[in-house]
């Protein structure tokens, strides 16, 4: 009887136990996230000054939200402090629903004219800007250099250093985490509209230090600079993935629905620009799957750093492979600040052709894949070492050229 009633006593102190830890956790985690105070945030509570007395252009989209989920373009477009005349926006339109790709109107929102910068406008110009005093940038970036909004950030920049209109940057975090940096730098005569800012794939940095990097690097056509302000961010740090901020995430395109597809789409995204394996866009979990009915699996390497492939079928709703069970894998990530998305993706491309070596042969690449493979690695080395079966250590030292000189680059601007 005794020993029944100590069994009782000690099953519920363990439960109490249990219960303060998950309690705990829950409020370390709460504490967090309120501790991570975005640009908009630290703007409208202590830098609001910057903005009065000027006539604001906002370049965002759905993304640019402040920690309670409120749009910026809301938030500017009610305060009667701020005169905000006009909203750009990127690929993809304010609402990030337009496929990749194709143009995106003018429009209005809150009562304010959309002006798009993904169309027959891609640098603003003096039409655009006459009235302007200052553009404002809150949008989120995802930390990929083939991701368009950093493009249209350079372009921005350089027109608005042609034009005499000073940027400020309301500063966001990188989803990967600001300790992540890898691939090569892109070469010359591969640039593009994928390819225009020379960073590594995987840059580290937020889209305020980009702007900083832009601006006091000329990398703009015309060598302009401007006037760049970035309000920074409060309590976030580099070691900080998304998943550790508390934040809410925006969708920010059609197929980044979530912070786990920004760490797919650095893995994957430029395995899908060849069009020969599915890399899950089409399912509930774009960039979180890659395989064919076609494909031999055998032998294949499965354990990365921070990313393990684990065997299944998935079946697509659309894109390829549309209403087939299709073999492969699905992407488990750790989170890992020596993940290297880039470098792995790479590799196992490299695996599945070693099992597969037609897969990427000239009957089954088009030339227009292999062009645009090219241009978001900024090379056609890494795709020829890959074709001809070259060694791991090739396509690893290939994926760094001139990861080096970035860094170098890249330390002066880091602002956290």
């Amino acid at each position: 009887m005794i020993l029944k009633t100590t069994m009782r006593q000690l099953k519920s102190i363990l439960q109490i136990t249990i219960s303060s830890l998950v309690i705990l956790i829950s409020s370390s985690s709460l504490l967090q996230s309120q501790n991570v105070r975005l640009g908009i945030d630290v703007l409208m509570s202590d830098e609001i000054s910057i903005v009065q007395n000027k006539q604001i252009a906002l370049f965002t989209n759905q993304s640019g939200i402040n920690v309670k989920g409120v749009p910026t373009a809301e938030i500017l477009s009610k305060d009667s402090r701020v005169d905000l005349r006009k909203i750009f926006v990127p690929e993809h339109g304010y609402y990030t629903t337009i496929p990749a790709g194709e143009p995106v109107a003018n429009d209005s929102i809150f009562g304010t004219p959309i002006v798009s910068l993904y169309g027959s406008l891609k640098i603003p110009n003096k039409k655009v800007l006459t009235d302007i005093d200052a553009v404002v940038v809150d949008i989120q970036d995802i930390g990929v250099r083939s991701y368009t909004y950093i493009s249209s950030l350079l372009y921005l920049i350089q027109g608005c250093a042609e034009n005499n209109v000073e940027v400020i940057v309301l500063d966001r975090p990188n989803p990967l985490g600001g300790l992540v940096v890898d691939g090569n730098l892109p070469e010359n005569k591969f640039k593009s509209f994928v390819s225009l800012v020379p960073t590594t794939y995987i840059h580290g940095c937020t889209i305020g230090e980009l702007a900083m990097m832009i601006n006091g690097e000329l990398w703009t056509e015309n060598k302009k600079q401007c006037n760049v302000t970035v309000v920074t961010m409060e309590g976030w740090e580099r070691w900080m993935a998304w998943d550790d901020t508390g934040l809410m995430w925006i969708p920010t395109s059609p197929h980044v629905p979530t912070a786990n597809s920004v760490r797919g789409i650095a893995t994957l995204g430029t395995i899908g620009e060849l069009g020969v394996i599915s890399i899950g866009i089409g399912t509930t979990s774009p960039f979180g799957y890659i395989g064919s009915p076609f494909l031999k699996l055998d032998n294949m390497r499965v354990d990365y750093e921070g990313i393990y492939l684990q065997h299944t079928y998935y079946r697509p709703f659309y894109g390829m492979y549309s209403g087939k069970d299709v073999e492969g894998y699905y992407l488990k990530f750790n989170l890992s600040n020596h993940l290297k998305p880039y470098t792995t993706g790479l590799l196992i491309l490299r695996e599945l052709v070693k099992n597969n070596p037609t897969l990427l042969s000239d009957n089954n690449l088009k030339s227009q894949s292999k062009d645009m493979f090219n241009k978001v690695t900024g090379t056609d080395k890494i795709l020829n070492a890959i074709r001809t079966n070259l060694p791991e250590e090739m396509i690893v030292t290939l994926a760094s050229e001139g990861m080096i000189d970035f860094l170098k680059i890249r330390q002066k601007y880091l602002l956290y």
